[in-house]
């Protein structure tokens, strides 16, 4: 619920017209401590599995979000911008490198009607 709290306050700071929160199960994809029946290790060198990738990375989770985002708000709603909060250091997530970031940047722009039809382009998706 952190993270909601967190999301609803930098809206409402923002004056962002219609917030939405849509209900994903992450549950389904398992392997993680945040979607199964893992213990969520206590510390900051805890936890890490091969790779040092955290046992609490959720496979393709911010990819998962951005994609609902993009369908919501770039193709539905036509919204311009869409920005991203991603963890600021590298945390050990494959998902919050800036190579990752910039990959779903380029795919925003593919992926969207307004890209398609040469609108407008994912400029302002930064880390």
């Amino acid at each position: 619920m952190a993270e909601l709290d967190a999301a609803r306050r930098i809206a409402e700071a923002a004056g962002v017209a219609g917030h939405v929160v849509a209900e994903i199960d992450l549950r389904v994809f398992g392997g993680s401590a945040l979607t199964a029946d893992i213990d969520v290790p206590k510390g900051a060198r805890g936890g890490h599995g091969p790779r040092g990738i955290p046992i609490t990375y959720v496979p393709a989770r911010n990819t998962i979000f951005l994609s609902f985002a993009l369908a919501l708000g770039r193709d539905a709603r036509r919204r311009a911008d869409i920005f991203v909060g991603l963890n600021g250091h590298y945390s050990g997530y494959p998902d919050c490198r800036r190579s990752t970031s910039e990959a779903l940047r380029a795919d925003a722009n593919l992926a969207k009607r307004a890209g398609v039809e040469a609108r407008s382009d994912c400029r302002s998706m930064r880390r």
